[in-house]
Order: C-alpha cells, then structure tokens, then sequence
C-alpha cells in the first residue's frame, strides 16, 4: 500500500461537472491505505444540480472514508493545529477557490481548510478546474505557480471549440501528483 497511513485532506469545491472524476480518486487513495478526510465548500456540500444531488454525493464520500465530511468554516480550522493532515488536494479546484487562495481569502471550508493545513508547511495541491483559466483567473494561477508548498495536477484546456478559456485538470494524474507533492517536487510537464 503506497499511501498508507498517509493523511490526505481531500476537498471538493463546485466544479461539479468533474465529481464523477474525483470521488473515485478518493477510493482509490483510501484503497491504497490512506486515511483520507473529507471537506467540501459551501455550494459542492449543499447545492444539487445536473450533474447528482449533494446528498448522495455526500453519502458516497462519506462511505468511501469512514469519515464526516467538514463541511464549515468551524470545523475546518483545527486541521493544521491539530495535524489532522500531511497532504491535502483540492478537486476541483474552481476559479473562485483559485482566486481566495492566492490573495489570502478564508471565507469558505475549503480555503480555511488550506490556510490551516498550510501552516504547518506541508504540500497542497491544486486540480484546477474552471471556465476562465485563460482569462480572468490566469493571473491567480501564476500566482499560485508561484507559491512555496503549492502542487498542480497537470491540465489541459476543456474543450478549446466551445469553450477556449477552459481548463480541466487530468484526474489520471492525481495519484502521482500525490506521490511527487510528497517529496516536494512538481510533476512535469504541468501542461498537457
């Protein structure tokens, strides 16, 4: 088992289009020993939509890791003074999660929960999934590029026809972004 005993912080934010990629990665890290805990934004945590209603979302990754999901501010500021983690992934990772996170926003689970796990040093990671990549969240996305113990899933645009500001984050690369993020290291090439 590869990740086991590792505690991975696994947040989901409202790119909901993506969460039939994701769910099945956080399986995939608990079936390879990984303690994972759980977080969710506001809207990933209680919004339904197209794409499946928050409660079932909520109860599938809640099977999958034995563990409540945080789903509040409250509840995700003990993760760094306690060392409830030692790497956390947000996926997806919107353009409004990208934005708070590179100028110092806490207002959401999600960004507290990186803010929290971030002071103790240790590696965050980020599947970047949003409309605006290429226009009004690009300067985020440096800065975050930019940022010490901040990790990227590689990415490529969406769908450059119908959508040519989209970028979406390749979940077939989230396991060993993991394992590099681990050593302190970005995986390349970061752009696919």
């Amino acid at each position: 088992m590869k990740f086991k005993d590792l505690k991975i912080g696994f947040a989901l934010t409202g790119s909901f289009c993506t969460f039939s990629k994701t769910i099945p990665k956080i399986k995939e890290l608990v079936d390879e020993g990984a303690k994972v805990l759980p977080i969710m934004s506001f809207n990933a945590y209680n919004l339904d939509t197209k794409f499946g209603k928050a409660k079932d979302f909520i109860a599938q990754i809640e099977d999958i890791t034995g563990n409540e999901i945080i789903h509040t501010i409250q509840g995700a500021e003990p993760i760094g003074p306690k060392k409830l983690t030692d790497i956390m992934i947000i996926a997806p990772t919107t353009g409004n999660t990208i934005a708070k996170l590179a100028n110092g926003i806490t207002d959401t689970p999600v960004t507290m929960a990186a803010k929290s796990h971030l002071r103790n040093e240790n590696p965050l990671i980020i599947a970047i999934s949003t409309n605006d990549a290429l226009s009004g969240s690009a300067k985020n996305i440096g800065t975050l590029l930019n940022k010490k113990n901040f990790y990227f899933v590689p990415f490529c645009q969406d769908n450059p026809i119908t959508k040519p500001r989209s970028i979406v984050f390749d979940e077939n690369y989230i396991i060993k972004t993991i394992e590099y993020a681990i050593k302190g290291e970005q995986i390349e090439p970061i752009i696919l």
